[in-house]
């Protein structure tokens, strides 16, 4: 299977393993398993505790179970980590650290079959679960003012509305079926001085198609609560994190925990009952190191942000 090649570098390993403050005797949670990075330094640290591992993407869970078989201590299944919950059967206070490396692999973007990336020529599907509607499926259907409002919604796209009537353009003398044909009508629908530029001009197209096929912000706003519930006292959420739409999401939601009253500030006293219910382990988000990015291009728009349950 192509999927034993599964090519995923973790980032900011070091960070996350020393911000999950991993015990020896917990249970953890990786709902990100990609290639199994993250999860083997975790598994291997632990000794009687127990590594609890997901991931929609079928390829991701073979490979990682390739990888993490010399460990007895860890438990790996398809599915969707805000399901969490029912997936391993937990309850509230159960797990002592939790990890979610959100976005695309290394193995997604780089496998043309899956239709993640502008730059290699494959069916344009991206769906990670593979099950539901494919990116060819939204942009040879929906009117020109549904795609665009996908390309400003997710992919922050100032020339949504251009791109958008283009493709119902093109599409109508074919349907657009591969990455490449995307790509092309993309790049032929901006103004000259938008190709120009330094990023590759069909990015933002890719980014919200596939957001918007996997559903990637409600799913991120409905897990980070399932995993927070599920969290034992003095257990760490680390979120790593790729564009400003997933880390304004996770900020936002972090910052809620810390905080108490949200009463407006002319009530005489509090009447929301609010309390803390965690505390910010790191003030502002982690970045990857200068060596880091060298090595690995993905890293250099990653943030890190890490908190502990009270």
């Amino acid at each position: 299977m192509s999927s034993v090649n599964f090519k995923h570098n973790p980032v900011m390993l070091e960070q996350c393993i020393k911000g999950l403050n991993i015990d020896p005797s917990g249970t953890y949670f990786d709902g990100t398993v990609g290639g199994g990075g993250h999860s083997f330094e975790i598994a291997r640290r632990l000794t009687t505790g127990k590594l609890l591992c997901t991931d929609k993407d079928r390829d991701a869970v073979y490979a990682a179970s390739i990888k993490l078989k010399e460990f007895g201590n860890v438990l790996i299944k398809e599915g969707d980590y805000k399901d969490v919950r029912s997936l391993f059967g937990l309850k509230d206070n159960t797990l002592n650290g939790a990890l979610l490396d959100l976005g695309v692999s290394s193995y997604q973007l780089d496998n043309a079959e899956r239709g993640f990336s502008y730059n290699k020529d494959g069916l344009l599907d991206m769906r990670m679960n593979r099950s539901g509607a494919t990116a060819a499926d939204i942009i040879n259907t929906l009117e020109w003012q549904g795609i665009a409002d996908i390309l400003r919604r997710y992919g922050e796209e100032p020339h949504a509305a251009l791109i958008a009537r283009k493709i119902v353009s093109e599409r109508d003398k074919q349907p657009i079926t591969t990455s490449l044909q995307l790509n092309d009508v993309v790049i032929a629908a901006l103004p000259a001085a938008a190709r120009r530029k330094e990023k590759h001009p069909a990015r933002r197209t890719f980014q919200a198609l596939r957001i918007a096929v996997n559903d990637e912000l409600g799913i991120l706003e409905q897990g980070l609560d399932e995993i927070f519930n599920v969290l034992a006292p003095r257990g760490r959420l680390c979120v790593i994190t790729f564009h400003s739409l997933e880390d304004r999401i996770v900020k936002h939601y972090m910052t809620s925990l810390m905080i108490s009253c949200t009463c407006p500030p002319d009530f005489p006293q509090c009447v929301c009952g609010k309390s803390v219910q965690a505390r910010p382990v790191t003030k502002k988000p982690m970045t990857a190191s200068e060596e880091e990015c060298e090595d690995n291009r993905r890293s250099r728009s990653a943030k890190l942000r890490i908190i502990e349950k009270i």
